[in-house]
């Protein structure tokens, strides 16, 4: 049976390679990642859809049709539409009976977003997403967490989404523990101050963690170089320094946004094999733009 991957996850706290395997006896599996160890694969074949997960199951595209190398996700667009007519993060699952929770999110200086996660979920949207350090602000309903979202949206002009680019761009060159605690525990009282929060929703206490640890920052080299396509036969190797979000950062200072892996079958690459899928640079965090954002956040 051939295991196709399916990108990064973070169980337990800790990332992995997930794997889809189709056919008879079907199912998931994940390859837990260690940093300081040297990662080494090549695609094979082309890349697929992988169809669409839901309650913790896979249903395969029925034609498994071909996806562009470059795109960050391992969708047809049937299958992308399909996904995001029950979705709540589309709008189109509104009667979800699930108890949600509201949180603050950091990636760096002057980069911070509000969300919402189910709370069956714990920490794994985080992880997902890359924040540095994160605390939650309130717990309630579908509806009500959703409500507060857009306030503290709307507000204090708090972005929709931070691009992968620009939390990475800074990863390397975070201020200190305590300083990105004291920056969230800032934001979040004054978030917490404004007025027109829903009466169903809990307001929760700031607990800041952060996922320094976790990410391995201490030993991540500034990033010098992004992968942009995985291409039939290309190969990726190196020594895996840590992990943030979808993106794994290798010693020599590449980065993998692992979105780019998914739907293709990974195999061991020849002797000798060596970084050879194409990529860009990175411009120093200097060169990359301005961080600072509108608003409160």
């Amino acid at each position: 049976m051939t295991w196709w991957c399916t990108g990064i996850r973070w169980i337990d706290g800790r990332p992995a390679i997930g794997w889809y395997g189709r056919g008879a006896g079907r199912g998931e599996r994940s390859s837990p990642l260690g940093y300081g160890q040297t990662l080494a694969f090549a695609a094979r074949g082309e890349r697929r859809c992988l169809g669409v997960r839901r309650a913790g199951r896979w249903t395969p595209c029925p034609t498994e049709r071909t996806v562009p190398g470059r795109a960050g996700s391992a969708q047809c667009p049937e299958c992308a539409r399909l996904d995001r007519s029950f979705s709540v993060a589309a709008d189109t699952n509104a009667a979800d009976p699930r108890t949600y929770r509201v949180y603050l999110a950091w990636f760096g200086p002057g980069l911070v977003k509000v969300g919402i996660t189910a709370e069956e979920r714990g920490s794994a949207r985080l992880l997902e997403q890359g924040a540095v350090a994160w605390a939650w602000l309130g717990r309630g309903p579908l509806m009500a967490t959703r409500r507060t979202e857009e306030l503290l949206r709307s507000a204090l002009a708090v972005p929709d989404r931070i691009a992968y680019a620009r939390k990475r761009s800074v990863r390397a060159g975070l201020p200190p523990e305590p300083e990105r605690a004291a920056e969230v525990a800032a934001l979040h009282a004054r978030a917490s101050a404004l007025e027109g929060w829903p009466e169903s929703l809990e307001r929760l206490v700031c607990e800041v963690t952060d996922h320094a640890g976790a990410f391995g920052l201490g030993a991540l080299p500034a990033p010098a170089r992004v992968v942009t396509e995985m291409v039939s036969g290309g190969s990726v190797a190196g020594r895996l320094a840590g992990a943030a979000g979808p993106d794994l950062h290798f010693a020599d200072g590449l980065v993998l946004d692992t979105r780019l892996l998914a739907g293709w079958e990974l195999v061991a690459p020849g002797e000798g094999g060596a970084t050879d899928v194409p990529v860009a640079v990175i411009p120093p965090v200097a060169q990359a733009g301005p961080a600072a954002q509108a608003g409160l956040f």
